[in-house]
């Protein structure tokens, strides 16, 4: 029901877990991109953002928005559905720096901090939020994994495979729990 659960809270353990599998699933999208031409990479398939090259930089572009409003960290934005990068060694070496920044922000959050409320304003519609902090950092997480979800069709349909993409067969997580 509305309204029910607006004092949850999910611990700090939860999201460095998904800043791992972030960083681990971005890695398996970079290595079946490469597989890709850039002409392949950048060809409008009729994804939301046409193609994995664009689609890539969204998700980077999403996760900068979000770290920004996170840590008050200064972090190149356009407007969205804008590239970030017209190059793809660029893009990917972003994405990864990207990937490490996060890993380290999940690292250092506490209980305390997720269970704050997180006023912003979204450029898009120039409307003032208040959400509660957990709530943004796991849409953070959940963005990624959406628009990673296309890029595994769009991959699928160039005849790449990108392998397991299921949080419990993440590598770490099958040596700690095994198989």
């Amino acid at each position: 029901m509305p309204g029910e659960g607006d004092n949850m809270q999910i611990g700090t353990d939860l999201f460095q877990r998904l800043a791992a599998y972030n960083s681990w699933m971005t890695d398996k999208a970079y290595a079946a991109a490469d597989k890709m031409s850039d002409q392949e990479r950048k060809q409008d398939r009729g994804a939301f953002f046409k193609s994995v090259h664009s689609t890539l930089n969204h998700i980077l572009f999403a996760d900068r928005v979000w770290m920004r409003r996170f840590t008050d960290r200064s972090y190149d934005v356009k407007g969205m559905g804008v590239d970030l990068f017209e190059e793809y060694a660029e893009l990917r070496a972003a994405h990864m720096s990207m990937c490490a920044d996060i890993e380290t922000f999940t690292g250092q959050l506490t209980d305390d901090w997720l269970g704050e409320d997180m006023n912003w304003t979204r450029s898009t519609d120039g409307v003032s939020r208040v959400r509660p902090r957990w709530l943004l950092v796991m849409h953070m997480f959940n963005h990624q994994t959406h628009h990673r979800g296309q890029l595994s069709t769009l991959f699928t349909q160039s005849g790449i495979d990108i392998g397991i993409t299921d949080l419990p067969y993440m590598p770490d997580l099958v040596d700690d729990f095994g198989g």
